[in-house]
């Protein structure tokens, strides 16, 4: 199994498109998206591209392909235009020699605030639009990895229009044109 993980489109179509092109370049089998599809969000200037209803036009027939959970910036209204569930907070994901992945968007659970975590486990979101890979600990000396893909729209720290994929137990961060800047497999650093 390929999974290509990306956040928050924030309506852009521009980079929606290219994010498709990467996703159909992976060879995929699924597109997980952790939230922030349309809307742009009071805090952000808009996005290029900033079209709404094209970033529908083109998520909707991909809605087989497509796992989402509820960013900050998505709403029931949001729902009502996708074919494909948006408004979940968090899910779980058992992956193959990798463990389980804790994904939410990463307003509500995140580093600073963490949801009820095993030893090893994965906390993925996005929300931040900065791209992560890192060890941290809760207050009992517990140690997870965080990962976060970046903004396929939005980046932010000079970083760049980004997703992630993971495939054989290693995640592989990539800027929209497919090159790789960042790996990280279980029990290796960053």
């Amino acid at each position: 199994m390929k999974l290509m993980i990306a956040s928050d489109i924030h309506g852009s179509a521009l980079y929606c498109r290219q994010m498709l092109e990467a996703y159909r370049r992976e060879g995929a089998d699924r597109l997980l998206l952790l939230g922030d599809i349309l809307y742009h969000g009071p805090r952000n200037d808009l996005p290029g591209g900033y079209a709404p209803k094209e970033v529908i036009a083109m998520l909707n027939p991909m809605k087989e392909h497509l796992l989402c959970v509820r960013g900050n910036c998505d709403t029931e209204v949001d729902q009502m235009v996708l074919d494909f569930p948006v408004m979940a907070e968090y899910c779980l994901l058992e992956l193959p020699r990798t463990g389980t992945v804790f994904v939410t968007h990463g307003h509500v659970y995140n580093p600073h605030q963490l949801p009820p975590l095993k030893q090893g486990d994965i906390l993925l979101n996005g929300h931040t639009h900065v791209p992560a890979c890192e060890e941290i600990m809760d207050m009992e000396g517990r140690t997870y990895r965080y990962l976060n893909p970046g903004s396929v729209s939005i980046p932010k720290e000079g970083s760049a229009h980004s997703y992630m994929i993971w495939e054989d137990g290693a995640f592989t961060w990539k800027n929209l044109e497919g090159e790789d800047y960042m790996t990280w497999k279980t029990d290796s650093r960053c």
